[in-house]
């Protein structure tokens, strides 16, 4: 697989671009934060030749050891004083390319240390934006939810009281077992005969709700009122711009859908905590199950005020391998 020259995310620096001419990385890298030029980097100088030593010359003590290779400067060793770069593999989804070539070094010369991290590689900034935390995730689901809670109350409250009516014969017998101390084994009372017809109604009811209140915002901003308070946006991961009808619909039904399933003994709910959950465990984008099906990623705005996130050209530099 031949990937097309241009600027792309450095895999071993993800906060740099470097230039893939087809065949490996040429050119000094530029923060990923930087608008790239157009076209590829101006070629280095090619190092000047070394100047022999004249023959008076005094030869050189002999070798008693193997010299103590100097501390990688950097985060990738700062192979500078040698005149090459560290192995960096082949741009982001494309695997390294076959065999060395000229200009394409696959790692550091022999004897010296293999560069890497000094401690926790940095976190991925899909489009120059930090990603979110948990916290403010989860913050911003509470607050959608009891706006949603709010407007079930509204339009769902009817259907609500006559299931609870349906009920009431059961919960009532169940209350006075429990106050009497009743033992006795006989069934309960069975529900009122439209009480199955009732628990879908208010299902239904409460999806299209969801559906009406999330969908239509989280296509034209990637945001609901919760995100707007708590500034974080949900973004396409190739691209920093709107997610469309289509991909918020993606992403809010792999969450908001198994609500249906809530009929069949809460397994709608099993469905949404394990959704509601999987950010925690996912690295590096924090990306949950809905996210991941809409290939979205959730990212923290600036406050305002603050300095602006720099602006970055929608194509080829933001691939969807613009994170590793």
């Amino acid at each position: 697989m031949s990937v097309e020259p241009g600027w792309y995310v450095d895999p071993a620096d993800p906060s740099t671009r470097r230039w893939w001419d087809g065949e490996g990385w040429v050119g000094a890298p530029v923060p990923v934060d930087v608008t790239p030029p157009e076209g590829p980097p101006p070629p280095e100088p090619t190092p000047a030749p070394p100047t022999p030593a004249p023959p008076s010359a005094a030869p050189a003590p002999p070798v008693t050891g193997v010299p103590e290779p100097p501390a990688p400067q950097g985060v990738h060793g700062g192979y500078g004083a040698y005149g090459a770069p560290p192995a960096q593999g082949g741009p982001p989804g494309v695997g390294v390319p076959p065999g060395p070539g000229a200009g394409h070094p696959q790692g550091p010369p022999p004897g010296w240390p293999y560069p890497t991290w000094p401690g926790r590689p940095p976190e991925p900034r899909p489009h120059g934006l930090p990603l979110a935390g948990y916290g403010a995730r989860l913050v911003a689901r509470l607050i959608d939810l009891g706006l949603l809670l709010l407007l079930n109350v509204l339009v769902n409250g009817w259907f609500v009281y006559r299931y609870v009516r349906e009920l009431s014969p059961a919960l009532d017998e169940a209350w006075r077992r429990a106050t009497t101390g009743d033992t006795t084994n006989a069934p309960l009372p069975a529900p009122g005969e439209q009480a199955a017809g009732l628990l879908i109604a208010i299902l239904v009811i409460a999806t299209a709700l969801w559906f009406a209140y999330e969908v239509p915002a989280m296509a034209a901003g990637g945001q609901t009122v919760g995100k707007r308070v708590m500034r974080i946006r949900a973004v396409p991961v190739e691209a920093d711009q709107p997610l469309g009808f289509g991909r918020a619909t993606r992403r809010w039904s792999t969450l908001g859908m198994p609500t249906l399933l809530w009929y069949c003994c809460g397994f709608g709910l099993l469905l949404q905590l394990v959704d509601a959950v999987s950010a925690l465990f996912d690295h590096p984008l924090r990306q949950a199950l809905h996210d991941k099906r809409a290939h979205t990623v959730v990212v923290r705005l600036p406050l305002p005020g603050g300095p602006a996130t720099p602006a970055t050209p929608h194509d080829r530099a933001d691939s969807p391998g613009d994170t590793p």
